[in-house]
């Protein structure tokens, strides 16, 4: 396979080539993963890179019409900003001939850098805009939700390009969350918070529509996500402790016994639940309070993610949740007749069964469920759930109702259910390309796995406090190196030297190439910092 592995799944790709039966449809796997190579390239990244840089104000354009073309509003939010940065710089390892990804993810990071992060109070700001300049709105200032995509892409750029400055600023924004949004009491991290970074207590006036004040599970998934990445380049015992945090909470607290998520949690963890109200109450409090099959199996895939990456062997209780998770959107919210996850759901009271509320199918949802369902379906191939061909009817669905083959990337919607997504915005601050390319990507290397490790590095020499070594070489594509000190990994770098600290007397340095998907090489020769 010539196809690269495209996002920070390393280990994880490694986790299901070494573990799981591949299930025996060789050749209809190989068809899959043409299909979706071709999709990568012309239906997500062509249409939108380099089209959607913004040469003049800096960053990305966030508006496009169906047929992109640039729309009115240009209003920049930190997330997508983000989402643009990371897509890019993935795009760069997975098509490195291609000079434009490697320099939209530069153009994205200064944009980042220069104009997002508060010089002032620290921390990314929520929302700019077309012009950088801070604009007040719906959001808080500084959230939580936002701030994590920025690690994303910070580590996710620095992994890909090695500026060892974009990892400097991802490390001082781990840090500023740590001071400013991380609850020492109830662990996790408050979403909302003032300019300065002070978090915003929700006032008893608040209107009980209203999400002001809580913590959430989308938020505590995706700091999940960027603590994942980061710890991929920057092994700090630190991340792993707020790693493990956050996994052991969305495990074992935001997830119910069922196997969905709670929404939205009062600051000590407390769930935010309508379920013994009417069903009008319900439906009025459906942004606060229901069932999101599509988060849920987005969720399972990021936990046993997480675990691999700690490094947690023989993890039965996080693949039991995981599995309970994708296994109950599926019984519960998923279309038999034409495939797909619906995108709400409700336990309504007095009722065993649940209900579904909002019978739409989200573009991302549907995304986010391809990836898994895959997944799934190699660490349990013979599973009566039958994960395998939902997969494929998914992608089949997707094919039909959500990939535009005439414009580019993904209606908002499937249009079995809202066919005006057809002339619908592409492109706006809540729809970039992330999760479709995520998606798509992880299932091409999946489908097409590599097990071949990278050549052992050559010639490690210590000279004063750099180390340095020859260049690996790599059956498919090489990403870069990790360094160990006396067995363990202490540092990531995708270039061929890499400036030490002070050791001390004594400890051997050992460096080890890695590729696209996640293998390894053997050791290097030791070199002693004595």
């Amino acid at each position: 396979m010539s196809f690269p592995y495209s996002v920070t799944r390393l280990a994880l790709a490694f986790l299901v080539t070494c573990c799981a039966s591949v299930p025996a449809q060789d050749e209809e796997r190989a068809e899959i993963a043409v299909e979706m190579e071709r999709s990568i390239k012309t239906e997500i990244l062509d249409p939108w890179y380099p089209k959607s840089l913004d040469t003049v104000y800096g960053g990305f354009l966030s508006a496009f019409t169906f047929d992109f073309k640039p729309a009115d509003d240009q209003d920049k939010m930190i997330v997508t900003q983000a989402r643009h940065v990371w897509t890019n710089a993935k795009a760069s390892l997975l098509f490195p001939a291609v000079s434009h990804y490697r320099t939209s993810a530069e153009h994205g990071y200064r944009f980042l850098r220069d104009v997002m992060w508060d010089k002032k109070h620290g921390g990314f700001h929520t929302l700019v805009d077309g012009e950088g300049n801070p604009k007040e709105s719906g959001f808080a200032p500084k959230e939580a939700y936002g701030n994590a995509f920025a690690l994303y892409a910070l580590a996710a750029y620095y992994q890909a390009l090695g500026d060892t400055a974009a990892l400097s600023l991802a490390k001082k924004q781990f840090n500023w969350l740590e001071e400013h949004s991380h609850d020492p009491v109830h662990k996790g991290y408050f979403q909302h918070m003032e300019i300065d970074g002070t978090p915003v207590k929700r006032n008893s006036d608040e209107r009980s529509t209203s999400v002001l004040g809580y913590k959430d599970q989308n938020t505590s998934i995706h700091i999940l996500e960027a603590l994942t990445e980061l710890y991929l380049v920057w092994p700090d015992p630190l991340v792993r402790e707020r790693l493990n945090e956050m996994l052991v909470l969305i495990r074992d607290t935001i997830t119910t016994p069922k196997g969905y998520l709670t929404l939205f949690l009062e600051p000590d963890w407390t769930p935010v639940t309508f379920a013994d109200s009417s069903k009008d109450v319900v439906l009025k409090h459906r942004n606060v309070d229901h069932v999101s099959f599509g988060h849920d199996v987005e969720t399972a895939y990021l936990m046993i993610e997480a675990s691999h990456v700690l490094g947690n062997k023989h993890d039965d209780l996080t693949m039991k949740v995981a599995k309970r998770m994708v296994d109950h959107a599926l019984l519960n919210g998923w279309d038999h007749a034409l495939g797909g996850l619906y995108d709400e759901g409700y336990y309504l009271k007095g009722q065993k069964e649940i209900t579904i509320i909002r019978d739409t199918k989200n573009w991302w949802a549907q995304a986010e469920a391809l990836n898994t369902l895959l997944f799934m379906a190699d660490l349990y191939p013979d599973d009566e759930m039958k994960y395998f061909e939902k997969f494929k009817a998914l992608w089949a669905y997707a094919k039909k109702y959500l990939i535009d083959h005439e414009h580019g990337d993904w209606y908002a919607g499937g249009l079995d259910k809202e066919p005006h997504h057809r002339k619908g915005l592409k492109g706006h601050i809540w729809k970039a390309a992330y999760h479709q390319y995520r998606s798509l990507t992880n299932c091409a290397q999946r489908l097409r796995p590599d097990k071949e490790p990278p050549a052992t590095p050559k010639d490690v020499v210590l000279r004063k406090n750099t180390l340095q070594w020859k260049s690996s070489s790599d059956n498919r594509n090489l990403v870069g190196y990790n360094i160990y000190l006396n067995g363990k990994r202490f540092a990531y770098t995708p270039l061929t030297t890499y400036h030490l600290t002070e050791f001390g007397k004594g400890p051997n340095l050992t460096v080890r190439a890695l590729d696209l998907q996640g293998n390894e090489s053997e050791d290097s020769e030791a070199v002693s910092t004595k």
